[in-house]
C-alpha cells in the first residue's frame, strides 16, 4: 500500500494538504498513533502517522512543529496524518514544517476514527501480502494459508506464534508489550519476569520487531527472538504482520466490554445515580458485579488524552494474575478504573507503575488508589478518595510517577495536596495575612522563624540555637507574627492554622 492509496478511500475523507507524487507514492509499512512532542523513538521507518496534534499549542508552535516533524522524518516516517478536530485545522507550522523535512502531510477530518485509518491500512496490506508471489515470502505457503485461517478463527498468540516459527525449528521467541507483559511465548522460551523482559526489549540483542497496530507508547506490542538468525527477517516481518491481525482481532472482541466500563466510569463520576443503574453497569461488565471494589484514578505530569492514559491504566492492572477491572475516562479528562479486590487486597502497582514509566520517563504518570467499598453507591466516593491519593503522589514526586494510596494520607501535608491549588492559595493569603507579601525581606525572615519555631515544638531555646539568634530575638519576631497574623501560638488550632498556611504556600 501506498500513501497515496489512503486518499482514494472515499470512507477516510481524508484531505492532500503538501507532498508531490513522489512522497504519495512511497510504500507504507505500517501505522502509529502518538501525541508525544518528540516521537521518533516509536516510529518506525516507512509507517505513517496518525497525531490529534495536542502536543501543539500557538505559544511555541513554530518551535513544536519543527520538533515533532524532524522527529519523524529522523525516524523515516512515510506521512504525517494530522488531525483537525483539536485545533479546528492543521497549523500553517505543522504544513510548513512537513515540506522544510519532506514528509507527505494528510489532513483528518474530525468525524474521521483514527481506528478507521489503521484498519484501512492493515486490511489493504493483508490483502497485498495474500496476493504476493511465492517467491516473496519467507514462510512456507502452507503454513501462510493455516495462520490466515487460525487468525479469521480468533486463535490464541500463543498458538500463531507457534505455528509460525514451526518451519524454523520453533526457536525461543515472544511477543512483549512496551512494559514486559508476555502476550505469547514459544515453548522453547522460558518465562520471563516484566523487568527482564523490559530489558531484554532494551538492549537491542537478537531481532526484535514492532507489531503493526494502533497503539500508545504504553501497551505496543513487540515480536522479540533472544538470538539472532534463528529466522529468516522476512519471516520475522510476515509473522509480526500475523500477530498485528491477531491483535486487530482481538481488539474488537472486546470492544462491547470496554463501552462498558466507559458507561460505568461515567455514572460512578456522575455521583448521583442511583444504585439500581450502578449494579446494571457492573453486571454489564461480567465478574465485576460482585464487589468490594477499589476505584484507582490516573493522571500524568501533563495533559494526556483519555486515550492514552485508559491505555496505560489498562496495561498496568493487567500486569495483576486474575484482576478483574473496567476502564474509562472521566469528565475531567482522568483515566479511571473500577477493580473488584478481595478484602486483603493490597492492589500493589508499584512494580507495573514503574514499568509504564519507563516508557515515557519525560512524562510522570501518576495514580491514587481509594480504600475499599462494599456497595455501589458508595463508588463515587471512592473515586474522589483515589483522586486525594492522586494529588498526593503528584505532590509527593512531581519528577517521578508513582502511585499513592488512600492509605498514604497520613499527614497534614499529604491531605492538603488533595485540594485545589486555587484553595491552598487562598486560605495561606488568609491565614498568613500580611506575611502572606513575598516581597517583603522583613516578613520573609518572620515566616522563616515561624517555620523554624513550628519545627521545634514552640522551643524558644531550640529555635534560637538553630537560628542562632538570641532568645529575645525570638520572642520578638514571635511576637511580630501573632500581631500580623492574630494568631495566639499558645494555643494548638492556631498552631495548626500557621502549619497549614506554610504547607499551603
Amino acid at each position: 500500500m501506498r500513501v497515496g492509496d489512503l486518499l482514494q478511500i472515499e470512507a477516510l475523507d481524508l484531505t492532500h494538504l503538501w507532498g508531490g507524487e513522489n512522497l504519495l507514492a512511497q510504500v507504507v509499512s505500517g501505522v502509529t498513533a502518538t501525541d508525544l512532542e518528540d516521537p521518533a523513538r516509536f516510529v518506525q521507518p516507512g509507517e505513517i502517522v496518525l497525531s490529534g496534534l495536542v502536543w501543539w499549542n500557538e505559544t511555541d508552535s513554530r518551535v513544536r512543529a519543527e520538533r515533532f516533524v524532524s522527529a519523524l522524518a529522523q525516524a523515516g516516517a512515510t506521512a504525517l496524518l494530522a488531525g483537525e478536530e483539536t485545533h479546528g485545522g492543521v497549523p500553517a507550522d505543522i504544513v510548513d514544517a512537513c515540506r522544510v523535512h519532506g514528509i507527505a502531510l494528510l489532513a483528518v477530518s474530525a468525524h474521521t476514527n483514527f481506528r478507521a485509518i489503521t484498519e484501512a491500512v492493515y486490511r489493504r496490506q493483508w490483502g497485498e501480502l495474500s496476493r504476493r508471489p511465492s517467491d516473496h515470502f519467507a514462510l512456507p505457503e502452507n503454513v501462510r494459508n493455516d495462520l490466515g485461517r487460525l487468525v479469521d478463527q480468533n486463535t490464541g498468540a500463543d498458538e500463531l506464534l507457534a505455528r509460525a516459527l514451526a518451519p524454523f525449528g520453533a526457536p525461543p521467541c515472544y511477543v512483549l508489550t512496551s512494559t514486559g507483559r508476555t502476550i505469547a511465548r514459544t515453548a522453547s522460551a522460558p518465562p520471563l519476569s516484566a523487568a527482564w523482559a523490559v530489558e531484554s526489549l532494551r538492549r537491542l540483542t537478537g531481532e526484535t520487531l514492532r507489531v503493526p497496530a494502533e497503539t500508545t507508547p504504553y501497551d505496543a506490542w513487540y515480536l522479540h527472538m533472544p538470538q539472532g538468525g534463528q529466522a529468516p527477517p522476512r519471516a520475522l516481518h510476515e509473522i509480526a504482520e500475523v500477530i498485528g491481525q491477531h491483535r486487530h482481532h482481538h481488539d474488537r472482541t472486546y470492544v462491547v466490554r470496554r463501552r462498558a466500563g466507559q458507561e460505568l466510569i461515567a455514572l460512578v463520576d456522575l455521583g448521583d445515580a442511583a444504585a439500581t443503574a450502578l449494579a446494571n453497569a457492573l453486571e454489564s461488565c461480567g465478574q465485576l458485579a460482585e464487589g468490594p471494589w477499589r476505584v484507582v484514578a490516573t493522571t500524568t505530569g501533563t495533559r494526556l488524552t483519555g486515550g492514552g492514559a485508559k491505555q496505560a491504566l489498562r496495561e498496568a492492572l493487567q500486569h495483576l494474575p486474575a484482576t478483574v477491572f473496567a476502564v474509562g475516562t472521566t469528565t475531567d479528562a482522568e483515566a479511571a478504573a473500577v477493580v473488584r479486590a478481595r478484602p486483603d487486597d493490597t492492589l500493589c502497582l508499584d512494580e507495573p507503575w514503574s514499568l509504564l514509566n519507563s516508557c515515557r520517563p519525560e512524562t510522570p504518570l501518576y495514580a491514587g488508589v481509594s480504600g475499599l467499598v462494599a456497595e455501589p453507591t458508595a463508588l463515587h466516593s471512592a473515586l474522589i478518595q483515589s483522586r486525594y491519593a492522586l494529588a498526593a503522589a503528584r505532590h509527593s514526586s512531581p519528577a517521578t510517577g508513582r502511585v499513592a494510596g488512600i492509605e498514604d494520607l497520613a499527614s497534614l501535608e499529604s491531605l492538603l495536596a488533595g485540594v485545589p491549588t486555587d484553595v491552598r492559595r487562598a486560605f495561606g493569603r488568609t491565614a498568613l495575612g500580611p506575611l502572606a507579601d513575598s516581597e517583603s525581606a522583613s516578613h520573609q525572615t518572620l515566616l522563616e522563624t515561624l517555620k523554624v519555631f513550628l519545627a521545634h515544638n514552640c522551643s524558644w531555646v531550640r529555635t534560637a540555637k538553630a537560628l542562632h539568634l538570641h532568645i529575645n530575638t525570638v520572642h520578638y519576631r514571635i511576637e511580630r507574627v501573632q500581631a500580623l497574623t492574630g494568631r495566639d501560638l499558645s494555643r494548638l488550632d492556631h498552631k495548626l492554622d500557621l502549619h497549614a498556611a506554610l504547607l499551603c504556600r
